[in-house]
């Protein structure tokens, strides 16, 4: 389970790590070009994709983490639910600054005209 956790953690890191280069990829500096602007826009379905999955997964994942935070608190083992519960925190706030980066890029491609169509 723990493994699960790590792995899901990992996944979530690269998308951040990857979102992060596509939302700063779209605010294009003095010297970007259309070009780069329409092949961001061309890998946002697929990024959108891959945002979903691990955003399906950690929907899974919460509940028994919280089931087991509460387990945690319950056996009287402080120190294990706060753990439980940090790592829970880091994983929201992960999932809400992917969020907030893909809807800037696809309010960038949107504004651009060059118009990919979400699949939300």
């Amino acid at each position: 389970m723990f493994r699960t956790i790590i792995a899901g953690a990992a996944v979530a890191g690269a998308l951040t790590f990857g979102a992060a280069g596509v939302a700063g990829a779209s605010t294009p500096a003095s010297g970007a070009t259309g070009a780069n602007k329409a092949a961001l826009c061309a890998k946002l379905p697929a990024l959108q994709a891959k945002v979903q999955k691990v955003e399906a997964k950690v929907t899974a994942w919460l509940p028994k983490a919280q089931a087991r935070e509460a387990a945690a608190n319950a056996a009287d083992k402080t120190k294990r639910a706060d753990a439980i519960a940090t790592r829970i925190t880091r994983v929201q706030n992960r999932e809400t600054k992917v969020n907030a980066r893909l809807a800037k890029a696809q309010a960038a491609c949107s504004a651009s005209g060059t118009g990919s169509t979400t699949a939300s």
